[in-house]
């Protein structure tokens, strides 16, 4: 008679921004039977996307206390592809891939432990696709980044900080920026325009002048709520730049060359990524209303200068398995 074994689903989530750099995974249990839901969550002050992936899934089944039937549902197809299709070959042909190591080959072994207690089937869900619990595990993967980077912060030294928000509708692109030098509690305003560029472009546009402005050397820390710019500028551009600016299916990059622009731009300076995603800053509210045309109320401004550019065609964006 088959083992009448307790029935857990298990979400997991996990990342590192930059990748690599600070890291954060998260793990929400459920168990069908009581209705019990509990949440796990750590993190790493340098990893990387895949091994934080793979952690959410070994503290998870660590946490089991008994051998159980297992439903793991994760967004990383590193992970999912890993457990059930090359981990098998790897074990046996000694921890080897066909050509080279396994990377993160210490997460590996321990993963195969645990998996080898448990009856396990691995589901994959598409990230952000409004899966509750999928979205609770990225929160919490997200807010363990966000612990591991600030003691980073608190002793960084005084940067200058840019709040960045842009518009596009109708063939007309527009942008409008907030720069704040530590220490003189003065801000400017800085406003754009692009006619002829997606909102994307845009947003390459704005970043790097905005960069080419500031002397090369300063620190700054550049709040945007794009994913396309921040996730490009701190996960993407590095691959791309060793594949030859080809996304890994091969295909051109899209908005190379303003891409390019904005890599030198932030190579000359100290320029760090501040997630924002979820919890929007005033500013960046303030930039909102003012390109929506409401009045914002903020501080008066130390100056507002209005830069025009003109960009490319608009086209679709690379998405994040381009990097």
């Amino acid at each position: 008679m088959p083992e009448d074994l307790p029935a857990v689903t298990v979400y997991t989530d996990g990342g590192a921004d930059p990748n690599p750099g600070p890291g954060g995974w998260g793990a929400v249990l459920i168990h069908p039977a009581s209705g019990r839901v509990s949440e796990l969550s750590g993190g790493e002050p340098h990893s990387t996307n895949n091994r934080m992936e793979l952690t959410a899934a070994i503290r998870a089944l660590e946490a089991l206390e008994r051998r159980c039937r297992v439903r793991l549902v994760t967004d990383s197809q590193y992970l999912r592809l890993g457990v059930t299709r090359w981990l098998p070959g790897w074990a046996e042909r000694g921890w080897r891939r066909k050509r080279g190591e396994v990377q993160n080959l210490d997460l590996w072994r321990r993963l195969a432990e645990l998996a080898s207690e448990h009856e396990i089937v691995w589901d994959w869900v598409k990230g952000h696709s409004g899966d509750p619990h999928n979205e609770r595990a990225d929160r919490l993967a997200s807010a363990a980044i966000r612990a591991q980077r600030a003691p980073r912060a608190a002793a960084a030294a005084p940067r200058t900080e840019v709040f960045l928000r842009v518009s596009a509708a109708a063939g007309r692109g527009a942008w409008a920026a907030l720069v704040r030098r530590p220490g003189s509690g003065e801000e400017e305003l800085l406003r754009g325009e692009a006619d002829g560029a997606s909102a994307n472009q845009v947003d390459l546009l704005a970043a790097a002048e905005l960069l080419e402005r500031l002397p090369p050397g300063e620190a700054v820390a550049v709040h945007t709520g794009s994913d396309y710019l921040r996730h490009g500028a701190t996960r993407w551009l590095p691959a791309w730049r060793r594949r030859g600016w080809r996304t890994q299916e091969g295909q051109p990059v899209r908005n190379r060359e303003l891409w390019e622009r904005l890599d030198a731009a932030a190579a000359a300076r100290a320029v760090e990524w501040p997630e924002v995603k979820g919890e929007e800053t005033p500013e960046l509210a303030r930039l909102g209303q003012l390109l929506r045309g409401k009045p914002a109320p903020a501080p008066a401004p130390r100056g507002t200068r209005r830069a025009r550019r003109s960009g490319g065609p608009a086209g679709p964006a690379d998405g994040p398995g381009d990097a």
